[in-house]
């Protein structure tokens, strides 16, 4: 359903129920008036007959028998016997001393009551008073009139909701139209410079904060593209070169083993880099299938670090786990991949002859795993950009150690997957010490 459509009938609906709501209580406002009116009435014409029979006697009220149509009169004796009644019928010879109103009279001077007459069939208001003889003066009236008086106002409210509601649509339909003329032409290309309704300004900072991420995040994949088409071209390039001068036999049959080794490592470099992106890729697309489980970090670093050692070994690097045994759970491959990324850099850009120590255990903070080298260091106004992809603090010594430049900003990502934290600490040719708290 459309919003403006939605809008016009809420009106609508509103002002039906506005209209329904004033009609009854002007009703009831109506009848409640018109019942104090025949009150008086009747009670203001008991009076002059009362002062009419004080001064001629009951002979005036047969003298009044063709004037009062629509007025019943009765006369009651002190024992409830019917003197005169206007209208006889059975009821008149019936005994009236147990009337409530001629009751009230007899004892307080006058009285009054509303009750159906089964006789007239219909609602009837008797209003009772005492002469001086000590016989009761009796006038009843029908209260139909009073439901006939609510009723007439029927067609007269009936037409006036008519036009009402021709005026409440066409209103409605211009009001609403001008409402949503400015939502219709709002700029969400720049939603906070719209001069707009302050209920929809949390709106226009999501748009403007979702326009903020697309360009960021077009702005990466554009970046993340051309470093993918630098990052493999470079080893394929190399492959396709040693490649060629095989093939045109200029190289020298002693120095072909060398030439293989290094199409050899040109290409696990560039399987390597494509295994990174696929993983890098799965992580922002939340294509990671694992299940969660129950992870003892300290075994798991136990198991990535002897995995390493041959790294460590080669460039005469100490590597020691010291902490103790933590269960996290969590997506066990990711985590290995975290973890192996931190210890791996740890010791592919330490000094020859360095140390790595690594401690896994609980804290206060949570689950954390530290580990601390000896190695190159990071500038200071650096440290943020090292999770980017693709970046590289020292570029030179990234192609020596055969890094894709990758391995940082998959951790990003795990560390993202699992709700943990990585702390940097690092100074320029001392070392640096990197934190995963859970």
């Amino acid at each position: 359903m459309k919003l403006r459509a939605k809008i016009q009938k809420s009106m609508i609906l509103v002002i039906v129920t506005t209209l329904l709501a004033a009609y009854v209580i002007t009703t009831f406002v109506v009848y409640r008036q018109t019942v104090r009116l025949m009150e008086d009435e009747i009670c203001q014409e008991a009076d002059y007959i009362k002062a009419a029979i004080e001064i001629s006697g009951n002979a005036y009220l047969r003298q009044m028998d063709d004037v009062r149509k629509n007025t019943r009169v009765t006369q009651i004796d002190a024992q409830g016997k019917v003197l005169y009644d206007s209208k006889q019928d059975e009821v008149t010879f019936e005994n009236h001393k147990d009337r409530p109103e001629v009751k009230d009279a007899m004892a307080n001077g006058s009285g009054k009551d509303i009750r159906h007459s089964d006789s007239l069939n219909q609602d009837m208001f008797y209003y009772a008073v005492k002469l001086s003889d000590d016989t009761v003066l009796r006038v009843a009236k029908g209260m139909d009139t009073i439901w006939l008086t609510a009723i007439q106002i029927l067609p007269i409210m009936g037409m006036i909701a008519a036009v009402m509601l021709l005026f409440a649509f066409v209103l409605a339909r211009w009001q609403v139209l001008r409402l949503i003329r400015p939502i219709n032409e709002l700029d969400l290309e720049h939603p906070l410079e719209n001069e707009m309704y302050e209920e929809l300004t949390p709106l226009l900072q999501s748009i403007d904060e979702q326009n903020r991420e697309k360009d960021a995040i077009a702005n990466m994949r554009k970046e993340f593209s051309a470093n993918v088409s630098h990052e493999l071209k470079t080893p394929l390039t190399s492959i396709s070169g040693y490649a060629e001068i095989m093939k045109d036999g200029l190289v020298r049959p002693e120095d072909m083993k060398k030439f293989s080794e290094r199409i050899y490592n040109e290409a696990s470099r560039l399987i390597t880099l494509i295994e990174d992106i696929i993983k890098l890729s799965k992580l922002d697309e939340g294509e990671v299938e694992f299940e969660k489980e129950d992870v003892d970090l300290y075994l798991l670093t136990r198991e990535i670090i002897s995995r390493l050692a041959p790294q460590a070994s080669a460039r005469e690097i100490r590597v020691t786990v010291t902490g103790e045994s933590v269960v996290y759970h969590g997506i066990r491959q990711i985590l290995d991949e975290m973890i192996y990324n931190i210890c791996e850099n740890a010791i592919k850009y330490n000094k020859q002859g360095g140390s790595v120590s690594v401690w896994v255990g609980g804290t206060l903070k949570g689950t954390k795993v530290i580990v601390t080298d000896t190695g190159i260091g990071i500038p200071e106004d650096q440290k943020e950009r090292i999770f980017e992809r693709f970046y590289r603090v020292d570029k030179s010594h990234s192609k020596e150690t055969g890094g894709t430049g990758l391995g940082l900003s998959i951790v990003k990502h795990g560390a993202i997957m699992h709700g943990a934290e990585v702390h940097v600490e690092s100074r320029v040719g001392e070392g640096t010490r990197m934190e995963l708290v859970f």
